[in-house]
């Protein structure tokens, strides 16, 4: 575009020249000028993420240990009884034995158990769990069985105590004896609940209604 320039003059319109002057306006940038901020690169720094810790194998643990069987203990010394040693009384079994016109004969025969096993250790290969404490001919039968039963109280023999109604049996005039050679026998006289009792005092009961 051209515009046309005239000097002027204070006061008084005089022209003194004037010239042509030709503007050129601008062109557009080429390019598009460069931003005045800096960009810097940033390097990328790789991250690496931590490995899982390990689980632990767990450690098994030691295996319970197996009870020790209880050892049998070793006959009392001097008792002349065995291995096995008996098990407790546990019942005396009491009946009467014969009914004589004159007396009769009752007889007791001290049990042990529940214990299949000592049973079946001594002999008895039937499956019981109660059984005297010897099988009949053992050679040590009386003496496991004074060991198991005791002596009895009124006449020191090994086997129990026997009472008629609470009293000890002293003769016929108490309506009962103590036989002469077995103190698991008794003669009976008089009728009478009767009892034959261990050392620890399980008893074994009849009634004899002569």
């Amino acid at each position: 575009m051209k515009r046309t320039a005239c000097g002027v003059a204070l006061g008084t319109l005089f022209l003194t020249g004037c010239h042509t002057i030709t503007d050129e306006l601008p062109t557009q940038p080429s390019k598009t000028p460069k931003s005045g901020v800096l960009t810097v690169a940033i390097p990328s720094i790789p991250v690496s993420t931590p490995a899982p810790k390990p689980t632990p194998t767990p450690v098994p643990a030691p295996p319970a240990p197996t009870p020790e069987s209880t050892p049998t203990p070793p006959p009392p010394s001097g008792s002349g009884c065995g291995n096995p040693v008996p098990p407790e009384v546990s019942r005396m079994n009491t009946k009467i034995h014969l009914r004589g016109p004159n007396r009769w004969t009752l007889d007791t025969t001290p049990l042990v158990g529940p214990d299949g096993d000592y049973c079946r250790k001594i002999g008895f290969t039937d499956g019981r769990l109660f059984c005297p404490v010897r099988t009949e001919g053992t050679s040590d039968r009386i003496a496991c069985e004074t060991y198991a039963v005791g002596r009895a109280e009124d006449t020191g023999r090994s086997g129990p105590t026997w009472y008629r109604d609470g009293q000890l049996c002293a003769g016929e005039a108490t309506g009962c004896e103590n036989h002469e050679d077995n103190q698991y026998l008794l003669y009976v006289y008089r009728g009478g609940r009767y009892k034959a009792c261990t050392r620890d005092g399980v008893c074994g009961e009849v009634v004899a209604d002569r």
